[in-house]
């Protein structure tokens, strides 16, 4: 290391004054003085050669020089952790440590229990901790990128420099519907925000049926609740449906629906460890017998 060298302390520093807004937040967070804290940001800044911080009455904001350097910070922060916990294991033949993963909520649900109880069969002093993120915006990919999630499960393409994509399935999207209604493509249309493929937004232009949508909401559940309550009827993944309630139906769209691809997502780092190449692995395996069987 160089003294041009951003030390591991000065990487725990600015991420610590990016997530808590502000430099005094960052200090007790760290058990550090105030001035300790501006004193690393100065040198990061001085070694990066950039601003990374406006400073104002309401704290502290990343420049966009800053949030490019959090990001990596928080994943060379990560795979020091990393380290230190596949060296034990090599060292004591026992693997232990914690992998973030990243979903969307149906992901969430529906592939990865099965998937987690496999792996904890294999890894059982290895804590894996699933958040829920929206598909919107960066989403997904996004939060791997931005070194707070080590595997994503996300909607593709999420082709972002910096990380490995894979596809692990794909499935088309199906009219759901109040179970029981005559005419399904009659009903108002619940729409909820996803980011989707250029292919399925051209299909969905295509069809001169789909009306605007009636009801905006943000999470498919609750438009799988809705249409079980009559509200409308709403275009989902099919595996939105699992384990749908009996009031709500399922339609297909055709011989040539739309398709949803649903892939991983890691930087090539993160794909270096054992251990989480063997959580993908779980994953690509559970998927490959349960698509397959559905077709």
């Amino acid at each position: 290391m160089t003294n041009e060298d951003l030390t591991p302390s000065e990487l725990r520093v600015l991420v610590a004054v990016e997530s808590r807004h502000g430099f005094s937040a960052a200090a007790v967070e760290l058990g550090l003085t105030q001035s300790a804290v501006s004193h690393a940001v100065r040198a990061a800044e001085r070694k990066m050669g950039t601003v990374l911080f406006r400073r104002g009455r309401n704290g502290a904001r990343p420049t966009a020089a800053g949030a490019a350097a959090v990001g990596h910070a928080r994943r060379i922060l990560r795979l020091m952790d990393v380290m230190k916990a596949e060296t034990h294991a090599a060292s004591a033949g026992e693997t232990t440590g914690t992998i973030r993963v990243a979903a969307f909520r149906s992901a969430a649900f529906h592939l990865l229990p099965i998937v987690l109880a496999r792996f904890a069969r294999r890894y059982p002093k290895v804590t894996v901790d699933v958040r829920i993120v929206p598909e919107l915006g960066r989403g997904i990919a996004g939060e791997v990128l931005d070194g707070r999630a080590d595997l994503g499960i996300a909607t593709l393409p999420s082709r972002v420099d910096g990380l490995v994509g894979r596809d692990l399935f794909a499935e088309p999207y199906v009219l759901a519907y109040p179970a029981g209604h005559p005419c399904p493509r009659s009903l108002p249309m619940i729409d909820w925000h996803e980011n989707c493929s250029a292919e399925t937004r051209l299909w969905l232009a295509r069809q001169a049926w789909i009306p605007p949508g009636d009801i905006q909401v943000e999470d498919d559940g609750v438009v799988v609740s809705m249409v079980g309550y009559g509200l409308g009827a709403a275009i989902v993944p099919r595996l939105t449906l699992v384990d749908a309630p009996p009031k709500v139906a399922m339609e297909k769209l055709g011989e040539d629906p739309p398709m949803r691809h649903v892939g991983y997502v890691a930087t090539s780092e993160m794909l270096g460890s054992a251990v989480v190449r063997d959580l993908v692995g779980e994953l690509r395996a559970h998927c490959a017998e349960r698509f397959a069987a559905v077709g």
